[in-house]
């Protein structure tokens, strides 16, 4: 007995049969016994998603341990212990510990999605079984049982319908659309995408209102919501931007390292009269001068700021690394309810008296008006129709509005307030006295109420379709009686359709008898029709016009009708929204094919997980950095595949939230657009902290060459390499972290996914700058000697004349293309003074306390030696402004 999962590709769909039609093919005309639900249950196994197994520790440990920039690190450490300073290999070592704890805790997360998944499944179920109703544990369902529905249950397995009373299925987890979907029984005709199989309900689905019946077609891992779990699990994620760059950027530094070592030591066995031991260590030391020992630090820090600055805009950041990724976001696809739009329906248009006026206000929010048109009379009796013929209340409480019931029924009630009626005054003034409520076969809801007059009227609102079949009249602005032209309400309806809002059409009528009977509902009076949409939030409108012109495409994927979808694209400024591809287009399309369509569309309607996850594997394909935003279970295998998933705090599904790196605490694409401008911050402070540390090491490594080379005394030793990589560069490099954003950083263009870190112009700057140190330290060091003849003196002064040239160099670092001697460059942050008085105290240590002398060979200088060093650090900032100013001046221009 195949279930659905199995099914061939030329069986129709199950939705396209009957439910007699199913269940013959399930070979399950009747509810089960319990000897055949054992039998089925050891064929088809239990109704549970499987489970995979986690990592274990140690394989997350290894896959820690084997980042490259960690390897330096340890090499770096087992290199101080052969030189016998175990103090400076324990404070290596607790780098790598510390970064290899951060990166265990941020590892895996992405799996606990599935976990999140097991949780949308529901506990037990209700059944039929030998001829009566039990309920049973979920997992013991099996293909063919009998399950009944009833509000507030959450559907067991995926179930084909056979019989609907008012049914109503939450299914946002799976399509992403907060509107619950009305259920029936009827076969359907056509390929019909997941929001539309309306006869179908669906495991982890949710069910509103009314009662329903049907069998189970699928269970376990072939349920729809295990597909999306197999697809979770099948999902790999890339590496991120800047972890490939570092691997890069890491890998070079150690073959530079590697090579120039050997070769040194060669050229030294063959040319130096040092003895190999000696030259061995000598080396060593030269190593220890390339590798930057402080970059990891820095980078965690600076990714650490990044995460608190975040936070505080909304944003939480699960995964360090996802930070620097959003500053490299080319296209982001975005969810569009909730996300885009408010996730809160309101009437934007109303149709009454021959006019068609727009309501202003946003969401639930009680501020707005109807545009002036409608007589007051007119307005009241609108308002009462959408007032009294509604069961749902909207309240607020600190500021805050919430509803209680359907969302377009709270619409209508804040239609009223915005009327000028008050919906409490209006349930007092007219009480119900009956009602037929909604039911999917009439398509309506009505009320009769009385006044304390003895008035009585019913009120009617529903599907335009319905109620202007029974409505034989319209009412003017007059509350006149005038013949019904249907021909013009139809084309109101397709007015408000074209503009992506659902219609309800609103009547009345005066009652003779003081009960509701079906055949009331006839001779109707046409009140208005009213256009209901969820608006787009205007902050979502600016960040979306602020992220284009920071040359990000925007995309928005919905499970939404195509017609919705463009409307709202139009409205927020999407490119081409009137291109809109709609999942079924998508299937008909190769992946070949649909690289190349990809950038020319941004509108995709009535997806399925498989399509969000061949869109973002597109986008990919052609190098684009993908930010994915999601709520829903089926949104979890693409947020897991994007370069940054981004759930939704609010709305969100555990299971979206679980698969993504970061989580918007107010679901506000707003949040999302400052979430890149803080991602692209971290990634320019992060090059300024590349910029900064490598002409330390170069500066160190070449004065180490040289002197090797030449046979000259080695200017700084290697332990006091180490004080400056570990101390005095990481003290002024953490500054750096916490620099702002550029002026014009959302104006930049997006970087490609292979850009290296180091541009051409930083590579030279680089080299420059070493270059200015190696002199300055050999400057240091020979006048040094010069003037005392100490060896311990001149390379203190070296040391010095070193962390001050680092100093001067943080204020050019700082402005890269932009002069530095200003005054806004002078004074900096109250961080930068700090670090420098930090600075100043620990190099206080490192020169003139007995103790630090001991252990670095250092000695105490005099004001002149300090002048001295000053003066260089001095004369590499004059010098760099000297090389900004030639370069702007004439390279920028040419």
């Amino acid at each position: 007995m195949p279930d659905s999962a199995e099914r061939s590709s030329s069986v129709p769909p199950l939705y396209q049969l009957t439910a007699a039609t199913v269940r013959q093919q399930l070979h399950a005309s009747e509810p089960l016994s319990a000897a055949q639900a054992a039998a089925r249950l050891q064929q088809h196994g239990p109704n549970s998603i499987p489970a995979q197994p986690p990592r274990s520790l140690l394989a997350r440990l290894w896959a820690q341990v084997s980042n490259l920039l960690i390897l330096v690190l340890v090499s770096a450490s087992f290199i101080t212990a052969m030189l016998g300073h175990w103090v400076d290999s324990g404070v290596i070592l607790a780098v790598v510990v510390l970064q290899t704890l951060i990166g265990l805790i941020q590892e895996g997360k992405a799996e606990q999605a599935l976990a999140a998944i097991h949780h949308m499944l529901a506990p037990t179920a209700a059944v039929i079984r030998d001829g009566h109703g039990q309920r049973i544990a979920a997992v013991e369902l099996v293909p063919g049982d009998t399950v009944l529905l009833e509000p507030g249950d959450r559907v067991p397995a995926d179930i084909r319908l056979e019989r609907c009373a008012n049914l109503t299925i939450d299914e946002s987890v799976l399509t992403g659309e907060s509107l619950a979907v009305e259920k029936n029984a009827d076969a359907l005709s056509g390929e019909q995408p997941l929001g539309d199989q309306l006869n179908m309900a669906f495991s982890g689905t949710l069910v509103t209102r009314g009662t329903g019946r049907g069998v189970v077609v699928a269970t376990g891992s072939k349920t729809e919501i295990g597909r999306i779990s197999g697809l979770l699990q099948s999902t790999t994620q890339l590496q991120t931007p800047l972890l490939a760059q570092m691997d890069e950027f890491a890998r070079f530094i150690s073959l530079v390292v590697i090579g120039t070592g050997a070769a040194i030591l060669g050229l030294g066995y063959l040319l130096s009269d040092l003895p190999f031991p000696e030259l061995f260590m000598a080396v060593v030391g030269l190593t220890v001068a390339a590798i930057p020992e402080g970059l990891p630090a820095i980078l965690t820090i600076t990714l650490a700021v990044g995460v608190r600055r975040m936070a505080s805009r909304k944003a939480v950041i699960r995964r360090m690394p996802a930070i620097e990724t959003l500053g490299a976001v080319s296209v982001i696809c975005s969810d569009k309810t909730g996300t885009l739009t408010r996730n809160e329906m309101m009437v934007a248009a109303v149709a009454a008296a021959e006019q068609q006026l727009a309501v202003s206000g946003a969401g639930y929010a009680m501020n707005g008006e109807l545009a002036t048109g409608l007589s007051a009379e007119l307005q009241q009796q609108i308002a009462r129709a959408a007032s009294l013929c509604n069961d749902a209340s909207v309240s607020r409480q600190d500021g805050q509005v919430s509803i209680h019931g359907d969302p377009m029924e709270a619409a209508l009630q804040v239609l009223a307030h915005k009327l000028g009626e008050l919906p409490d005054d209006l349930s007092r003034q007219w009480p119900r006295s009956d009602e037929i409520p909604f039911d999917a076969e009439h398509r309506f809801m009505a009320t009769l109420n009385h006044d304390h007059r003895g008035q009585r009227m019913i009120w009617v609102k529903g599907a335009p379709e319905a109620i202007l079949q029974r409505c034989s009249t319209q009412l003017d602005n007059n509350l006149q009686p005038q013949p019904l032209q249907p021909e013009t309400w139809q084309q109101v309806i397709a007015d408000f359709a074209a503009q992506g809002q659902r219609v309800l059409a609103l009547a009345c009528k005066p009652a003779q008898r003081p009960e509701l009977q079906m055949d009331d509902i006839q001779e109707l009076r046409l009140l208005a029709l009213v256009g209901l949409m969820d608006p787009p939030r205007q902050e979502a409108i600016d960040a979306v016009a602020e992220c284009q012109a920071a040359g990000i495409q925007v995309k928005m994927i919905t499970g939404d009708h195509a017609l919705t979808a463009g409307a709202i694209a139009a409205r927020l400024g999407l490119q081409n929204p009137e291109q809109v591809m709609t999942g079924a287009e998508l299937d008909g399309l190769s992946d070949e094919q649909l690289q190349q369509r990809v950038g020319q569309v941004s509108v995709f309607a009535r997806t399925s997980p498989e399509h969000k996850l061949r869109l973002v594997q597109a986008i990919q394909q052609e190098h684009g950095v993908v930010a994915m935003t999601g709520d829903g279970v089926n949104d979890a295998p693409a947020l897991k595949t994007a370069d940054v998933g981004i759930a939704m705090g609010q709305k969100g599904s555990e299971a979206a939230r679980e698969a993504s790196a970061v989580v918007l605490l107010d679901d506000n694409f707003a949040s999302l657009a400052a979430a890149v401008q803080e991602g692209r911050t971290v990634y320019q402070n992060l090059k300024k902290s590349v910029a900064f540390l490598l002409p330390i090491n170069g500066g160190e490594s070449i004065s180490l060459i040289v002197a090797l080379l030449w046979g000259l005394t080695l200017p700084i030793a290697p332990l006091q390499i180490l004080w400056v990589n570990m101390v005095s560069s990481v003290i002024l490099a953490m500054t750096l972290a916490f620099e702002p954003a550029e002026p014009d950083v959302m104006q930049r263009q997006p970087r490609r996914r292979d850009e290296p870190l180091l541009s051409r112009f930083l590579v030279e700057r680089v080299v420059l700058v070493s270059l200015l140190f190696l002199a300055g330290i050999f400057a240091a060091w020979n006048w040094g000697m010069a003037r005392t003849g100490d060896g311990a003196y001149a390379s203190t002064l070296a040391v010095n004349a070193l962390v001050a040239m680092e100093l001067f160099y943080l204020f050019a670092v700082r402005y890269l293309d932009t002069p530095s001697i200003t005054l806004r460059g002078v004074l900096g942050t109250p961080l930068i003074w700090l670090a420098i008085a930090a600075l100043v105290l620990v190099q206080s240590l490192f020169t003139w306390v007995p103790w630090f002398q001991r252990t670095f060979n250092t000695a105490s200088l005099d004001a002149p030696a300090l002048l001295f060093a000053v003066g260089c650090g001095v004369a590499v900032l004059l010098i760099l402004e000297l090389e900004s100013a030639v370069r702007r001046r004439f390279f920028t221009a040419a």
